[in-house]
């Protein structure tokens, strides 16, 4: 009987045990809704999981960064988010488990929990003077809910000792006349009333406060109404310009199908009525422009491809599109940047930075832009709006900032970009590199006439020259589509008769000097890729 009664003991101790998780998962629920609720009317960025992810981003290495981009490619941050957010679980089951058996141990960890969200919260690019509030109202309400879920555990827990032990009532201190079993239902009916409305309340505040802040602080609504102004010019597309061939890249990708990658979390929030660019640092005229400022000065359409460095070879971490807006070289000019400057350092308004050589937003013969429109619409959200900056010839981490702020000019001595002390070069000009986009290695192939087709790109330089190898033979010309510009990739082809069997099939590109895409092969770091891609096909 005796060893039935431990057996009991150790079942309802390991499920008190699960409870105590249970109580954890609660508060760390009430934790994040009061966290959210405050941020709605205090400080719309001061969400804790938001900011803890994107504290998480700026820290990880590159081997993390490289490795999450070419595993998730655009899912990278939801992956992160879920990945949050498991953790995060995992951590508030053990806050409750600790504050169960090694009270107040729960309540610490919580307590330091708080203080790490709200560390990450306030040293955030543009956190207001209340960032703090959202963290630390949170914290106190997810520590009095523990507080309370896990006293009631312990009455319940000591309510089913008496019953076993058969001594009622009867301890010193209870002063309850009612018989332990009965005490012990009202303990744990109260333990789940709480843990439940508790639980509730979280769900509804918590997703309620998210929806409102994400409804009242949307831009997409701004964005959906803002009317651009006719450029003053635009981009001609040749002739022959575009192949007809199933399976390439189309000449302008859509917006849609624009790669993104960045530092962002969640996507800004930036109205454009409320949006400034400072222009400072190594300038006779500090300049702050509005966004009807910019787009005063005339916009043109730009037709230009960008590339991220993060780009593998045969990768699509990169698109065409058409660009409206004004050449930096002009606002720069009204700040006249002062001798021995070298460097233009661009912030975004989540706080990443870019280094961006000061020749390339200044030479006449470039077309660095601040854009405010892409494909003949405004920015899409996620690719900037409302300012962004498009400079043809360099990767994006130098050059492509997003949520434009700031042009800070300077030298490259005296600042260092986001991603130059995680190991990326200060200056990283786009490698000369091609692309097979068709036919693809997982698709079987008929014997008989096939199309060989991709891209090719040699920014600011201009592609001459294309060439495909089938297996070991010699290498032959592809025929090329007519270029638009210097600053925009090309599309070729290659007819070929296919013979049964497995055949290996290489390209490269030469440039408009003479350069020769290199063959042997480079990771992304530290200024991007390099090597010929070569790519199996399977004829059967």
């Amino acid at each position: 009987m005796s060893r039935d009664i431990e057996t009991n003991a150790k079942r309802r101790g390991r499920a008190r045990l699960a409870w105590a998780a249970l109580a954890g998962l609660v508060s760390a629920g009430v934790f994040l809704a009061a966290a959210e609720l405050v941020a709605l009317f205090v400080a719309r960025d001061g969400g804790p999981i938001l900011a803890v992810g994107s504290f998480v981003i700026d820290i990880v290495p590159r081997w993390a960064k490289e490795f999450a981009i070419a595993t998730f490619g655009d899912n990278d941050k939801p992956v992160l988010l879920i990945t949050l957010a498991v953790a995060v679980a995992v951590a508030a089951a053990v806050i409750g488990v600790l504050q169960y058996l090694r009270p107040p141990l729960g309540v610490i960890a919580l307590g330091v929990a708080g203080a790490l969200s709200t560390a990450a919260i306030v040293t955030r690019a543009g956190a207001t003077s209340l960032a703090w509030a959202p963290p630390v109202v949170g914290t106190i309400a997810g520590v009095v809910v523990l507080v309370l879920l896990v006293r009631r555990l312990h009455r319940w827990r000591d309510a089913a000792i008496r019953d076993v032990e058969g001594r009622g009532s009867d301890v010193v201190g209870v002063g309850d006349p009612r018989p332990a079993a009965v005490l012990e239902g009202v303990d744990r009916r109260a333990f789940f009333r709480l843990a439940g409305i508790s639980a509730a309340s979280a769900l509804v505040v918590g997703l309620g406060a998210r929806v409102v802040n994400a409804a009242t602080s949307s831009i997409a609504a701004v964005r959906k109404a803002l009317r651009l102004p006719a450029p003053s010019s635009r981009v001609v597309v040749p002739t022959g310009a575009e192949l007809d061939i199933p399976g390439i890249s189309p000449l302008f990708t859509s917006n849609r199908d624009f790669y993104r990658v960045d530092t962002a979390l969640t996507v800004p929030s930036v109205d454009p009525s409320a949006w400034r660019l400072m222009v400072d640092g190594m300038v006779d005229r500090r300049i702050e422009l509005t966004f009807d400022d910019l787009v005063g000065m005339g916009l043109d359409e730009f037709a230009i491809t960008l590339t991220c460095v993060s780009n593998e070879v045969g990768g699509d971490l990169l698109g065409t599109a058409r660009w409206l807006g004004v050449p930096v070289r002009e606002v720069l000019r009204r700040a006249s940047p002062q001798a021995g400057a070298d460097m233009v350092l661009s912030r975004s308004i989540d706080g990443f930075t870019a280094s961006t050589p000061l020749e390339a937003l200044t030479d006449d013969g470039l077309d660095a832009i601040l854009a405010v429109g892409m494909n003949g619409e405004p920015l899409p959200l996620e690719h900037g709006f409302p300012v962004r900056m498009v400079v043809p010839g360099l990767y994006g981490y130098v050059s492509a900032t997003k949520w434009l702020t700031e042009l800070k000019v300077t030298t490259f001595a005296a600042d260092e970009a986001y991603w130059t002390p995680r190991g990326y070069s200060a200056k990283a000009p786009i490698k000369l590199s091609s692309r097979i986009d068709t036919p693809r290695i997982d698709k079987a192939l008929s014997p008989g006439p096939t199309i060989i087709a991709g891209v090719a790109w040699a920014q600011p330089v201009g592609i001459e020259r294309v060439e495909v190898q089938i297996d070991d033979g010699p290498w032959e010309d592809a025929v090329l589509s007519t270029p638009i510009n210097r600053d925009t990739w090309v599309q070729w082809y290659l007819e070929w008769e296919a013979t049964a069997g497995t055949h290996y099939v290489a390209v490269r590109a030469t440039d408009r000097n003479g350069m020769l895409q290199i063959e042997e092969r480079t990771p992304i770091a530290p200024d991007g890729s390099t090597g010929w891609q070569r790519t199996l096909l399977r004829v059967s």
